[in-house]
């Protein structure tokens, strides 16, 4: 009997701290959504290309009202958002164009870079259009670049973030494996297919590693994708869209609201 009430009241203290620390959580995303400003930069991934939806005033950057921060921003309500992620972007155009809005009373910032400065684009071109040792080697140089110069050019930008907006809580968010292996599949090989899942995850180390040196969260997307990869029969990603190439390999609507939306307010 003993035994039984001293288990009744363990469990109960237990279920009280989950709830407690739940909704310390909901408490804090609540204060940040109300108190401070909410600055989503970086690259395609999130701007939202592949979502649709476009805001027209975006122009070429092509931010969607389906992308994470749009989303994530309805939700909270912050008292402030800004939104400049921009298709394309690299490393040098957040630092000289995205970063305007940051201020000390900026309380998140979300970012993806560092895709497009590793060849992201010319990777995926040279895979689909070039045999399975082409496609390797242009991995391999990538890869190489994410070793050499990446670490440099992310650390100037997570610096400049920093600096510039010193009390936010700062979320990287990675990016996605884009294939799943082992299953019989139109387009790629399976060779190319495991080469560019492993330099997606060569990449996103590289990116948590640096994120993590500036204090930093790393938000790992790859499992919220995991059984909605291309080939997978549930795709949140575009494979090759000959009609609109650009939106080729990146998150539909659904990658945006169900892969990177939950890492974000994970880690927020």
């Amino acid at each position: 009997m003993r035994r039984s009430r001293l288990v009744v009241f363990v469990s109960s203290l237990l279920l009280a701290a989950g709830t407690a620390l739940t909704g310390a959580a909901t408490a804090q995303a609540s204060a940040l959504a109300s108190t401070g400003g909410y600055a989503a930069l970086g690259d395609s991934y999130s701007s939202g290309v592949g979502a649709g939806s476009y805001i027209s005033s975006s122009g070429d950057c092509k931010r969607s009202t389906k992308a994470y921060p749009y989303l994530w921003a309805t939700a909270h309500s912050p008292s402030r958002f800004d939104f400049t992620a921009c298709s394309g972007a690299r490393t040098g155009d957040v630092l000289s164009g995205q970063l305007g809005p940051l201020s000390s009373a900026t309380a998140l910032v979300s970012l993806s870079v560092g895709g497009n400065d590793a060849g992201f684009a010319d990777v995926m071109t040279t895979c689909v259009t070039q045999s399975d040792s082409a496609c390797v080697s242009r991995i391999d140089t990538a890869r190489a670049y994410v070793d050499s110069t990446l670490p440099g050019k992310l650390d100037s930008v997570y610096s400049a973030i920093r600096s510039k907006a010193p009390n936010a809580h700062v979320v990287v968010l990675g990016y996605p494996r884009f294939y799943k292996l082992g299953t019989t599949c139109l387009g790629l090989s399976e060779t190319k297919r495991k080469a560019i899942n492993n330099a997606s995850d060569y990449l996103n180390t590289a990116i948590a590693k640096r994120a993590a040196n500036h204090g930093f969260t790393f938000g790992d997307v790859r499992g919220a994708f995991t059984g909605h990869e291309i080939c997978s029969g549930d795709s949140w990603l575009h494979s090759v869209n000959w009609l609109n190439i650009g939106e080729s390999y990146h998150p539909k609507a659904p990658g945006q609201s169900g892969g990177y939306l939950p890492v974000l307010n994970a880690n927020d």
